[in-house]
């Protein structure tokens, strides 16, 4: 579950742009005919942090099976031990026989590496703690904001401190956090889902929380997916939504322990039916569901809108494309869906006419600059798009030949290397960055997509 890449994928070494740092390049072979055959996905890394933080909160032990493999997951089950947690691996199956030591004494330090969930989340579980946790993480991952989760936990009675405001690495510990009355919270529906459910998670075992989020929502199915996953724990969860925006309403309690079944991953799915969206044919996806919890199964919709057919069956979803039909622009509002923004955008750059993607700005602060970053390699490659304020628009057509740098995000490393298919001479720089979330996916779409 959560082995390194395999090092026979790589393809070729070269000097990196970060002097004498070796990398690896990655390219798929343009494709002349029709692809078809089955990809295995991971789990949802998505629901995998979330029901591994449940886990690790409750009593007695909890099974999680399906647990997505990658870095993000490996820093999420390593934070969680360091906290007190005891996990056993096998496989995709974390079993935690013991919870976080809330009580311990002490200090200790939780790296996240690139990790943005995971910082978050175990932000808010360290929050809980007696000691002193430090988090912290790679570069990148200390630039992107935090403030609006610091602010929520120094209101719940959290201390956090950090050198610069609102930014990793981050001091926090108990403080003056009561565990009894329910805490009244207010936040800006804008802000990161990730704040969001982070509070969630924890407000059970601290008295209860009652959220009030103002203003538009961003990503608002990924609170319903934490609240999901929190009452499999058996946390008591109410969400509702009124004229003013949506109260999240979480009563006190303890998580029970469980066995979680994560299920198949729609952002991972993405790669392999965007490429069948590019080349024609057909793909299945074992274990995918379109009634999924997952906000990306939407990606149904943008599939059939640019001229793909879906189907879901008791084995999983297969999506198929005439190859003499072109596939067709789209213009669809990605907010619900803004980890599929690179996807969508190279499915666009190959698609008759325009593609609009709106209602993103926000994934300027991912991993990397999603709506720049990603403009400046698909441009690279000789795609016309502009960056707008909400997201970009795309106009198809031709393509050339280019070395890509994915800036340090595995979704750009996935998606832009699909371009390779229609394009020969596409080779995406730093490739080993997928292991982020998906180790083996270079071995995965070669051997999973074959030739008709």
């Amino acid at each position: 579950m959560f082995s390194e890449a395999d090092s026979s994928l790589v393809v070729s070494n070269l000097q990196s742009r970060e002097l004498f740092e070796p990398v690896s390049q990655q390219t798929f072979s343009m494709v002349h005919a029709p692809l078809r055959g089955e990809v295995s996905v991971p789990g949802s890394k998505s629901v995998s942090n979330r029901a591994l933080v449940c886990a690790a909160l409750a009593s007695p032990s909890s099974t999680v099976d399906g647990v997505a493999g990658g870095d993000d997951t490996t820093r999420m089950v390593g934070g969680l031990a360091v906290l007190g947690a005891r996990l056993d691996i096998n496989g995709t199956s974390v079993r935690v026989s013991s919870p976080i030591a809330r009580n311990a004494g002490g200090a200790t330090t939780i790296d996240a590496g690139l990790a943005g969930t995971t910082s978050r989340f175990l932000t808010a579980v360290a929050a809980m703690c007696e000691r002193e946790t430090v988090i912290t993480g790679a570069a990148s991952l200390q630039r992107r904001p935090m403030g609006e989760l610091h602010d929520l936990l120094r209101a719940m009675g959290a201390r956090v401190t950090s050198e610069r405001d609102g930014c990793l690495p981050v001091t926090v510990s108990r403080g003056s956090m009561r565990t009894a009355g329910v805490h009244q919270l207010e936040a800006r529906g804008e802000v990161s889902s990730q704040f969001i459910s982070a509070i969630m998670m924890i407000a059970p075992l601290c008295g209860g929380v009652d959220l009030r989020l103002t203003g538009s929502l961003v990503s608002a199915r990924y609170i319903d997916m934490t609240a999901g996953v929190m009452r499999s724990f058996g946390a008591a969860v109410q969400v509702e939504h009124d004229a003013r925006g949506r109260t999240v309403s979480i009563a006190p309690g303890e998580y029970r322990g469980t066995h979680y079944r994560v299920d198949a991953d729609w952002s991972s799915a993405s790669y392999p039916f965007a490429a069948i969206a590019l080349t024609g044919g057909e793909v299945l996806v074992p274990g995918l569901r379109t009634d999924s919890s997952q906000p990306e199964a939407a990606f149904v919709g943008v599939l059939e809108q640019m001229g793909c057919k879906v189907r879901a069956d008791a084995q999983g979803v297969r999506v198929s494309r005439d190859s003499t039909h072109a596939l067709r622009g789209v213009d669809v509002d990605m907010s619900e869906m803004s980890d599929l923004v690179p996807t969508v955008a190279v499915m666009g750059a190959c698609a008759e006419g325009t593609t609009r993607l709106r209602g993103v700005g926000f994934i300027r602060a991912k991993e990397s600059d999603r709506l720049g970053d990603l403009a400046h390699e698909l441009t690279t490659c000789g795609v016309d798009v502009e960056v707008e304020k909400d997201g970009l628009t795309i106009h198809g057509g031709a393509l050339r030949s280019a070395v890509v740098y994915p800036h340090h995000d595995h979704r750009l490393a996935m998606s832009l290397a699909l371009l390779s298919l229609r394009q020969d001479g596409i080779v995406v720089d730093d490739a080993d960055v997928v292991t982020k979330s998906w180790p083996s996916y270079w071995d995965a779409m070669r051997t999973g997509l074959l030739r008709t």
